[in-house]
């Protein structure tokens, strides 16, 4: 197993005063050539918007776009006609395939809106576009790896066109937990939204980053709760 810790400490930093975002990845300002993704996964933002604020109509084309809600009301409109609203416990998908238009607002006036904003590499290039959200059942999270992104629409959460797959699990202190990756030679990111876990000798505590290859599995421990997400990716772009 292959273990490279990206702590919270070391992502890329922009405060726009109306944005507060960390970077995983090189992202806008922020290069750094030994992070620039990890796999098909190009983007890991974490973002706050404060109230009343957000990102103005851009484009995009040719990429997967994940977003996590973690604290708020995110009000998201797109050239696709699609106005919707996603909270804490949605999880939001857009593959722009051959391009779209969209906002992101913080619907809120009294507090910010916080989110983490994913970016994956798609196996096909210019798809329909496309969008859906869904909202999680949190009984599901709990003490287990749940998943809720995959390939293919069928299975369980939102899809993407990649070969990923995504978990959240949500620990009490004191559980152990394993992961099976679904597909030979992906890699998997490990990003702690809440708490602390450790893979084997490798601690990680809030918002650190755990790039893991050259593995089947992966086996967590928790001193205290902590809420995880898994992301399982190819690593051959």
């Amino acid at each position: 197993m292959k273990k490279d810790l990206h702590t919270a400490a070391s992502r890329g930093h922009a405060n726009h005063g109306w944005l507060n975002s960390y970077h995983t990845f090189s992202f806008a300002s922020y290069y750094n050539p030994e992070r620039m993704n990890f796999g098909v996964l190009r983007v890991l933002n974490d973002d706050e918007v404060a109230p009343g604020m957000g990102f103005g109509t851009h484009p995009h084309k040719n990429m997967e776009i994940i977003s996590i809600p973690l604290q708020g009301d995110l009000e998201h409109k797109d050239s696709m006609g699609n106005t919707e609203v996603i909270r804490e416990g949605d999880i939001q998908v857009m593959s722009a395939g051959t391009g779209v238009r969209h906002s992101e607002y913080n619907r809120n006036k009294d507090k910010p809106v916080k989110f983490l904003q994913i970016w994956i590499i798609p196996k096909a290039e210019d798809v329909v576009p496309r969008y859906d959200q869904i909202t999680l059942r949190q009984e599901k999270l709990k003490n287990r790896f749940y998943q809720v992104l995959s390939p293919t629409p069928d299975d369980g959460g939102v899809w993407i066109h990649q070969d990923a797959w995504f978990h959240i699990g949500h620990f009490e202190a004191g559980q152990d937990a394993r992961y099976d990756l679904k597909k030979k030679d992906n890699g998997l990111y490990v990003f702690v939204l809440e708490g602390n876990t450790a893979v084997g000798d490798t601690r990680l505590s809030s918002r650190d980053g755990l790039a893991i290859q050259e593995t089947d599995s992966v086996d967590f421990s928790f001193p205290g709760a902590a809420k995880i997400l898994l992301m399982e990716v190819p690593m051959k772009l």
